[in-house]
């Protein structure tokens, strides 16, 4: 794999020097977003340097994917700024959007491949799509793709007839066609057997130094999170409640990082959804209001 990752660097020089660039290439400042009158996420501040790999973590419904679909330009914050590549997202037309959106890569949480079309056609899909190459090009840079996912040898087969972690690196490969700048992970390792989850996490950063890229990876994997990450972004309820390094994040005392940390049962996040008690609940279904 060390050498399809070189060559992956070579295809890619332009991107290498970002990693030492000064200005971020994502910024949230002050973003608030809300449904109607349900907010979800409340004065969030994160940066994503050029180069890095940075996880956001927490519990599922604290608005992490939101964070993410945001950053795409799916949704349009409340109030505050979301700057990708120096460009206020909010401010850009539908075809401005689209043209940043192709210098981004996507990895869905359970893969979302194109049931009908063969492994090799999901990975040249962008190619043929975005960009003016020949056929043969095409066909060479999609394998390099593939070989560097291990999974060259299942170029002709239907996603129906792949394992759930074959499938995830065909959509990691899928997501890194075009060489992009940003690449986002949603859940990658949700499924996985401690086999696939190693090997799509060495990949997740390897990929990532080799295209001089930079990745956020949303996950509720926090040991495989922690081996790859250089930051970390802890969501709550809508807002930012923790950030640090592996290290500052595994030495945290804070009540909810060191239970999310540690999977406990007690701490400040309740396994039941706030509600009435039941004893109570059942004697006013009773007839006893």
């Amino acid at each position: 794999m060390a050498f399809l990752i070189e060559l992956l660097a070579k295809l890619a020089p332009e991107r290498m020097p970002a990693i030492t660039s000064p200005e971020p290439l994502v910024e949230l400042m002050d973003v608030n977003f809300a449904y109607d009158r349900r907010p979800i996420l409340t004065g969030i501040n994160i940066t994503i340097p050029r180069g890095k790999v940075v996880a956001i973590m927490g519990i599922s419904g604290g608005g992490k994917t939101t964070t993410l679909r945001l950053i795409g330009g799916q949704l349009k914050a409340t109030s505050g700024k979301v700057r990708v590549a120096g460009q206020d997202v909010s401010a850009l037309d539908s075809r401005e959007l689209y043209d940043l959106r192709r210098r981004m890569g996507m990895l869905f949480q359970f893969g979302a491949l194109f049931t009908d079309m063969s492994v090799f056609d999901n990975v040249a899909f962008q190619m043929r799509e975005h960009t003016d190459l020949p056929e043969p090009m095409i066909h060479d840079l999609v394998m390099m793709k593939l070989q560097a996912v291990g999974l060259r040898g299942v170029a002709h087969l239907l996603p129906s007839e792949l394992s759930g972690g074959m499938a995830r690196r065909v959509a990691l490969a899928r997501a890194v066609a075009l060489d992009p700048m940003l690449i986002m992970y949603d859940e990658p390792f949700a499924g996985l057997d401690p086999i696939s989850l190693s090997i799509i996490g060495e990949l997740i950063r390897s990929l990532n130094d080799a295209l001089g890229a930079s990745s956020i990876v949303v996950t509720h994997d926090v040991q495989e999170s922690l081996k790859i990450v250089d930051y970390i972004y802890f969501v709550s309820e809508g807002r930012i409640v923790a950030e640090g390094t592996a290290d500052d994040i595994r030495n945290s005392t804070a009540p909810y990082v060191h239970q999310f940390i540690w999977g406990e049962a007690d701490g400040p996040v309740a396994f039941h959804y706030p509600a009435r008690s039941y004893g109570e609940e059942i004697y006013l279904e009773a007839g006893h209001a």
